[in-house]
């Protein structure tokens, strides 16, 4: 296959996992406090949203590229 059509899988699936999880949690441990021994740690967790617009772009794109890359190589 060629890398086109990779490419194009890979957006396309992207764009289906940010349409079937559009918000998505992360956490983060940072050290607040470091003397000697002693250490204080900070969990902070951050939503983040995916817009939809852009998940569908994505898959939308992704599919015009396999076909472009299907395209192309039964030209050959």
């Amino acid at each position: 296959m060629k890398s086109i059509t990779w490419l194009g899988a890979l957006l396309a699936l992207l764009g289906i996992l940010g349409l079937a999880i559009p918000v998505f949690t992360t956490s983060q441990t940072k050290n607040v406090v470091d003397l000697g021994n002693l250490k204080v740690q900070n969990t902070e967790q951050s939503t983040h949203v995916v817009p939809q617009a852009v998940s569908a772009g994505a898959l939308v794109l992704g599919v015009v590229l396999i076909g472009a890359g299907l395209y192309r190589g039964r030209e050959s």
